[in-house]
């Protein structure tokens, strides 16, 4: 079995016609392994490795896991035995635990989809006339010479928050469809496809001592789907709660850990020192490494260096160098990959907004914690209190933030309690920016349904799906980091949960300390602060002001209409004179300007070059 070198994990699947053959010949130079529909024609094409698959053939089916899962392809062919359509593939991997993407082929048709955290992903083109879905939007690109989409693109540049939904999950390749994590795609025999809806939202009825336990259950066997007794495995313990707990959880597999500590530069920074006592509570034999950030690549190192570009713009070289450094050690001390507890702040808090759902449905819980936060995030009593009366439906709230938006307004400063944050213009984007975002929001409002029938849930998977994404960034470029709180068996663990128990304004992060209460020593858990890397953020930014002065000045955004020169070059070389909350947007406008550099240099994937592959012949 061939494998795949860092960065080179792809995969591609086809329809069962002759009709794709074409785009099989123009993709086999590259693939290490191919496998075929019951008729022989190729279905699965690609490079990844033997420990990441389970990939099954009984009869007429096919059946592909492939990512991290704890079923074994021994009981995998037993489940596909039973299967008579693609459509029971669903049935086959029911509670298994594990973030992997499905695969199957029944009879020749097809059914595909990825995890509903985000943290596996498909797209979907026509290529030559039939669908052909792949796990990179950059292999359909290739395939179909599909232009970046610059309205796309806009999108992700345009607002201070995050990219809004559902523009958060398009591609930004013309042509080419990003399958939402929710969805399934079928391929018939023709080669046409559908998506077909795989994952709902579990209801949010379960008390918060009943849900922890549903929470520590999924997150152990989270674990424990990756991690084997005696394996040495490399762990983040960052002093945080979500990182620590993973620490423990692997420790009581009888893993043999190798944990890695950031020691900031900032003096009020709390979380080296709970990372000591988490490493004092951990089992003898673990090996604790501490790195201080001084000692370490600053942040961004290497933003000039390019590099094969992913399929949406990511800053991966943020702390891309850190990153190396820290992987080469821990295999020095014998572990290959890693746990990271990414994903934990978005999965197990529930956002600000659920008060809204809670003001409907349970008043008299909702006046007290209402005041809490009021009081916490000094809410103004007017602005709370219009907020609470908005009853506009997800569509009719997205219209009006793209009527704002195109009019270039700011929106009025309120508490955060929408179907997703205020969509306030970021100061380098242009009047056409603005427009093109505006119009995909309007066609958004119109078409596409919300995550959920209430804002809470709607915004709680909305922000686990935005790990999801980091997760994938992380996955194709070959960091070989395991961020189990992404997996969704622990999402819907969560989602299960009353999210205003989940939600405290009087506690940090309730829910995983009461999942955890037992497992991790209860110092650790009563933490009521959180870290962060400000200061460092900083310090990279100047360190790189010779390079974004020059991109300032041949800037691949303003030359496309996308943001002004002057007010980009303001905030990348002065971001310290811009209010705190625009840092993200300042880094996204980076990845942005950093990803459109990459494809113009790397037109050709780098993993689509000739590779050495298991023998097979083309028919």
């Amino acid at each position: 079995m061939v494998t795949p070198l860092c960065g080179e994990r792809w995969f591609a699947v086809l329809p069962d016609c002759d009709a794709a053959l074409a785009a099989f010949r123009r993709l086999r130079h590259a693939a290490c392994h191919v496998v075929r529909h019951e008729s022989g024609r190729p279905w699965l094409l690609g490079c990844w490795e033997e420990s990441q698959a389970r990939i099954v053939r009984t009869g007429p089916v096919r059946l592909a896991l492939l990512g991290t899962c704890r079923t074994s392809a021994a009981e995998l062919l037993l489940r596909a035995d039973k299967l008579s359509t693609a459509a029971q593939a669903e049935d086959a991997v029911r509670g298994t635990a594990g973030c992997f993407t499905l695969l199957a082929s029944v009879r020749g048709v097809v059914h595909a989809r990825g995890a509903a955290a985000g943290a596996r992903r498909l797209y979907r083109a026509s290529v030559d006339g039939v669908a052909v879905v792949a796990d990179r939007a950059r292999t359909l690109a290739w395939l179909t010479g599909a232009g970046v989409d610059m309205a796309q693109l806009a999108a992700r540049i345009t607002c201070l928050e995050s990219t809004p939904f559902p523009l958060d999950r398009a591609a930004v390749f013309e042509g080419v469809r990003a399958v939402p994590p929710e969805h399934a795609v079928h391929l018939d025999r023709s080669g046409r496809a559908d998506e077909r809806r795989w994952w709902q939202a579990p209801p949010q009825d379960l008390p918060l001592a009943e849900g922890a336990a549903g929470l520590r259950q999924a997150l152990r066997e989270a674990v424990a789907a990756r991690v084997r007794p005696g394996q040495v495995w490399g762990a983040d313990l960052s002093g945080g709660m979500d990182s620590t707990s993973l620490c423990f959880l692997a420790a009581e597999t009888g893993a043999q850990l190798v944990t890695t500590t950031l020691e900031l530069s900032d003096a009020a920074n709390e979380d080296a020192g709970y990372a000591r006592s988490a490493a004092a509570a951990l089992p003898r034999g673990t090996t604790c490494l501490s790195f201080p950030i001084a000692e370490l690549e600053p942040y961004l190192t290497g933003l000039a260096d390019g590099g094969e570009p992913d399929d949406e713009p990511a800053l991966k070289r943020r702390d891309l160098a850190q990153q190396r450094r820290i992987r080469a050690v821990l295999r020095e001390h014998g572990a290959e990959r890693r746990l990271c507890g990414q994903g934990g702040d978005h999965v197990v808090l529930p956002p600000e907004c659920h008060l809204h759902d809670l003001v409907r449905h349970r008043p008299a819980a909702a006046v007290r914690r209402l005041a809490a936060f009021a009081a916490l995030q000094r809410w103004p009593r007017g602005a709370t209190a219009r907020c609470l009366a908005d009853r506009r439906g997800h569509g009719a709230w997205l219209a009006g933030q793209a009527a704002l938006l195109a009019r270039g307004r700011t929106p009025a400063a309120a508490p955060d309690l929408g179907w997703g944050p205020s969509m306030t213009p970021s100061p380098w984007a242009t009047e056409y920016a603005r427009q093109a975002t505006a119009d995909l929001l309007r066609q958004a409002a119109a078409d596409v349904p919300p995550l959920a029938a209430a804002r809470g849930p709607h915004r709680w998977i909305y922000q686990a799906q935005q790990a999801g994404r980091v997760a994938v960034t992380y996955e194709q470029y070959g960091m070989d980091l395991e961020m189990p709180f992404c997996d969704d068996a622990v999402l819907e663990a969560c989602l299960r949960v009353r999210p205003h128990e989940a939600l405290s304004p009087w506690s940090y992060k309730p829910l995983l300390a009461a999942a955890m209460r037992g497992i991790v020593p209860d110092p650790l858990l009563d933490r009521t602060t959180k870290g962060d890397a400000s200061a460092e953020w900083h310090a990279g930014m100047k360190a790189q002001q010779p390079v974004l002065a020059a991109w300032a000045d041949s800037s691949r955004l303003a030359a496309a209409g996308l943001a002004d020169r002057g007010a980009l070059r303001r905030a990348w070389l002065s971001p310290g004179t811009l209010p705190a909350a625009c840092g993200p947007a300042v880094e996204a406008a980076l990845a942005a300007e950093a990803w459109l550099r990459d494809v113009e240099t790397h037109p050709v994937p780098d993993y689509l070059e000739e590779h050495p592959r298991d023998r097979d012949p083309v028919p």
